[in-house]
C-alpha cells in the first residue's frame, strides 16, 4: 500500500514523502491517526502543491530572518543584578529576561528562539545564539553588570 505521510513518522520519513508499507500497518496504524493519506492521484497532487507553497513560504521567512540578523549586528543587551564574592550572581539572567529586553528595544522574539543552554549566573559579557529561522542564527551580546551597592 502506498501512502504519503502528513507528520514526520521516524521509521519512515518526513512530511509530505510518498512510502510503501504493509497493507495492515497502514490501515490500522497510520490513516487512523491520521498520520498519512493514501496515496492518490488526487491526494499526490495537493501535496506538490501544500510542498511547494512550504518552498516558497520557508523561503520569505529565511529573508526576513537574515534581515533581523543584521539588525542585531552591534546589539548589546545589559543587565544590572546583585551579586556576591566571585561575581556569582544572586539569582540568574534567563532567556526570558533576554527575551523582555530585546521586547524593550522593539525586537518581538520568543524565548523558545534564545539558546540559553542554562542560565547565566556570573557578571560578565555572553555571546548568546538567537535561532531566527532553521538556517539562520544571530549572535546577541549580553552584558551582566553588578548592581551599585545600596546603602
Amino acid at each position: 500500500m502506498e501512502v504519503i505521510l502528513k507528520e514526520d513518522v521516524g521509521t519512515l520519513g518526513s512530511r509530505g514523502d510518498v512510502v510503501k508499507v504493509a497493507e495492515g500497518y497502514g490501515r490500522n496504524f497510520l490513516l487512523p491517526r491520521k498520520l498519512a493519506i493514501e496515496a492518490t492521484t488526487g491526494n499526490k497532487a495537493v501535496i506538490a502543491q501544500m510542498k511547494a507553497a512550504s518552498v516558497r513560504r520557508s523561503a520569505k521567512e529565511k529573508t526576513q530572518a537574515e534581515e533581523l540578523a543584521k539588525q542585531f549586528e552591534g546589539l548589546a543587551v545589559s543587565f544590572q543584578r546583585r551579586s556576591g564574592e566571585h561575581d556569582q550572581l544572586f539569582g540568574s539572567v534567563t532567556s526570558g529576561d533576554i527575551a523582555d529586553a530585546l521586547t524593550k528595544k522593539g525586537f518581538n522574539i520568543d524565548r523558545r528562539k534564545i539558546q540559553v543552554h542554562e542560565p547565566l549566573k556570573t557578571v560578565g559579557e555572553f555571546a548568546v545564539p538567537v535561532k531566527l529561522h532553521k538556517e539562520v542564527t544571530a549572535h546577541l551580546k549580553v552584558v551582566i553588570e553588578k548592581e551599585a551597592a545600596r546603602e
